[in-house]
């Protein structure tokens, strides 16, 4: 068990190399990594299933002792992404199906690896969990909303049919792994702790299925998806940070809705896309690509904000 424990925590730390690699593998043989399509939302609830197994009702406590900072971290989720990706998307003029994969990515809640890049970035660990659990909990009314609100001019959504996919694919496994912990307890456990590992395999296998059927397109718009996923996340960490700065949240706190903020749960933009694009397969590449991205720049954030000394009020 503990060489599973230590492949684990290797696997998530190198998560975004094996994006990479895999991503490469799949460009070279794409008809090979084309079944796992139909398979990307069992995946994705795969990933949610081991969320819910690593939760525990004491993680919602933090809801109730700082609410300030959990409202702040959530509402920014919500607000700030969505709005930087229609920035974006209408500064660089991009053309229609790469528009709206940004603002689906945009309007996801955050991603789980937030939680542990705010451990590394010595942030308010607590918070960045909750801020994940709240925004995980609401995404099945507020990602639809806010998708059709900022990509309906370009197309016809059903927000209603986002609604119940995000209720099937992530509250619904939550749920589930949320009742098996609470029955099993300690059995469950040491299970949960190699979770991370299923997760990124599901992870990988969503994101060589958007390359697989998306090849083509990625070479021709490549850099410009990106460039623009880059800035994406970069000014969501820049942004997400001032606010609550602006809010007077104590460092740590900043911390963790600046990285709440900019890391979203891109494996849910991947599944969305494929459900419910599926004649648009690029709609999917830009939460693909940042699957791979932020998880290079979450570690880099972390390490420069572990570097900045605390609050001399806050232990």
């Amino acid at each position: 068990m503990s060489f599973l424990l230590k492949f684990t925590q290797f696997v998530s730390k190198t998560f975004a190399l094996w994006v990479i690699v895999f991503a490469f593998i799949a460009a070279q043989f794409p008809e090979t990594f084309k079944m796992f399509v139909p398979w990307i939302p069992y995946l994705l609830g795969i990933v949610m299933l081991g969320m819910g197994l690593t939760l525990t009702f004491k993680d919602f406590a933090e809801v109730t002792r700082n609410p300030k900072a959990v409202i702040i971290g959530v509402v920014a989720q919500f607000v700030v992404m969505p709005s930087i990706a229609f920035l974006l998307v209408k500064l660089f003029q991009l053309p229609p199906d790469l528009a709206i994969g940004v603002i689906l990515v945009g309007a996801c809640p955050g991603g789980t690896s937030s939680n542990v890049m705010t451990f590394l970035a010595k942030g308010n660990t607590a918070l960045s969990v909750a801020c994940t659990t709240i925004s995980t909990l609401l995404a099945p009314v507020l990602t639809p909303a806010v998708f059709y609100l900022f990509a309906s001019q370009w197309l016809d959504i059903n927000a209603s049919a986002m609604f119940i996919s995000v209720l099937q694919m992530v509250l619904l496994p939550i749920f589930i792994g949320l009742v098996i912990r609470a029955i099993f307890k300690e059995k469950i456990e040491q299970f949960s702790q190699t979770m991370p590992l299923i997760s990124v395999v599901a992870i990988v296998l969503i994101v060589t299925a958007v390359v697989a059927v998306s090849k083509d397109r990625i070479i021709e718009s490549g850099l410009l998806i990106f460039g623009v996923v880059v800035l994406h996340n970069g000014l969501g960490y820049l942004v997400g940070y001032v606010v609550a700065r602006l809010f007077k949240l104590s460092l740590a706190d900043s911390k963790a809705v600046s990285i709440e903020v900019g890391m979203q749960n891109s494996g849910l933009g991947a599944a969305l896309a494929a459900i419910h694009f599926k004649a648009n397969p690029l709609i999917a590449v830009p939460s693909a690509v940042f699957s791979f991205w932020h998880n290079i720049s979450g570690p880099i954030l972390a390490m420069i904000f572990s570097a900045m000394k605390s609050d001399k009020n806050h232990k």
